[in-house]
């Protein structure tokens, strides 16, 4: 306890605050979104916010405490994407049953140490090109909001490339901030319902569909892991903490998650942006001291947790134009690095582009849903390709002889 004492520092403290604060700002726009297509009541929304931060807020809290890194545990912003494109039709309980169920697939993960066997199984630019898919009508979410809002839509995109050319770390707090501004002025924010008592936890018990476990919840467990771990073990790699073991970090995010599973807690995994924030040497000048930005981020992520009746309220406030374009902005970047990703190499390029296009589709077949059709024809695409190049090199080879 001295040495955390001593360890203290302001712009840490400020780091995990910031961390935090953006995290929220850009992507609870899109849990709410996911909530909202499983037909969860306003109390349930509440009670996944709450699950969310006091999760992350115990895995930020925890694991920077016991490893003196700045460990940030975040939910899934890739799986809420997902989610909210994949949950229409199915039931609060069942999508409560995908959460246990990806919990366990977690933490089996994590407790064998197949993390690693696990993601070189599917090769990176057909996750890349589910990932993109799956968030491309976040994209297209902010021009069919233009149409509708277009004074609203066209000031947060204004304000989003001056803050991406001036202020590149704060640009969607920046364009939270515009929107909100401009929503209150122009009498479009309904202030009346926002409630600022403490939230409650809302238990949902949980239903297994085979269908649904398999057509979103294997989807939402490959995002999580090939979209949010990978590059969070990156950043601390990149950051100097190359060392860390990553499967206690898994195993923990996935007994996190099958705690709060039944009150909403989706997915928690390891932070890539918002982690950038506490690794950096804005947060501290010596990495041995920035795990002070992990315990502020852990704090603050439950304080945002216990407030959840205020913040689900005050996004119930806020037009659904504002909400779906600070969704797809937040997203833009993510959209933008997964379809590069997915069409960099040309050896993948044919299998990931079906895959991304029949993501985007929206096909439902046996009532599993696209992203799962996607992730396999373009692993069969794949298949075929090797084999037919095997063929074709075999046929050169005895033709030469």
């Amino acid at each position: 306890m001295r040495n955390l004492f001593k360890d203290m520092s302001l712009s840490a403290v400020s780091a995990g605050f910031i961390a935090v604060l953006v995290g929220f700002a850009s992507a609870v726009a899109i849990v709410f979104q996911a909530a909202q297509a499983a037909g969860a009541t306003h109390e349930m929304i509440v009670s996944w916010v709450w699950a969310l931060g006091v999760g992350m807020g115990l895995g930020c809290f925890g694991l920077s405490w016991y490893y003196k890194r700045p460990i940030i545990i975040v939910w899934s912003t890739p799986g809420a994407a997902l989610l909210a494109t994949s949950l229409a039709g199915v039931s609060v309980e069942q999508a409560i049953g995908i959460f246990i169920f990806v919990a366990v697939l977690t933490l089996i993960t994590g407790m064998t140490g197949w993390f690693d066997r696990l993601t070189k199984r599917i090769p990176l630019p057909l996750a890349s090109a589910m990932l993109a898919g799956i968030l491309l009508q976040f994209g297209l979410g902010i021009f069919s909001s233009l149409a509708l809002q277009p004074e609203l839509v066209g000031i947060m995109l204004l304000s989003y490339f001056t803050a991406k050319r001036l202020l590149p770390r704060f640009s969607i707090l920046l364009v939270l901030a515009t929107g909100t501004l401009y929503a209150l002025y122009a009498g479009m924010f309904n202030s009346t319902d926002i409630d600022l008592t403490m939230a409650t936890p809302v238990w949902v018990s949980p239903q297994f569909d085979f269908s649904v476990l398999l057509g979103v919840g294997i989807p939402l467990f490959i995002v999580t892991m090939t979209a949010q771990n990978l590059p969070g073990m990156a950043v601390l790699k990149s950051s100097g903490y190359g060392q860390q073991p990553i499967s206690p970090i898994i195993t923990t995010s996935g007994a996190l998650n099958l705690i709060l599973a039944p009150f909403g807690g989706f997915s928690f995994n390891l932070a890539a942006i918002t982690a950038a924030i506490c690794t950096s040497e804005e947060s501290h000048i010596d990495p041995a001291k920035r795990y002070v930005a992990g315990l502020s981020a852990g704090i603050f992520n439950v304080l945002a947790g216990l407030g959840a009746t205020a913040v689900v309220s005050l996004f119930a406030a806020f037009p659904a134009a504002l909400v779906a374009t600070l969704a797809g902005l937040a997203l833009l970047g993510t959209i933008g690095a997964s379809l590069y990703s997915s069409v960099h190499d040309t050896q993948y390029r044919d299998a990931a582009v079906l895959t991304f296009l029949v993501t985007a589709s929206g096909v439902s077949l046996f009532d599993v849903s696209s992203a799962f059709w996607g992730l396999i024809l373009g692993m069969l695409t794949l298949l075929f390709n090797r084999k037919a190049a095997l063929k074709s090199h075999i046929s050169a080879s005895n033709n030469r002889a």
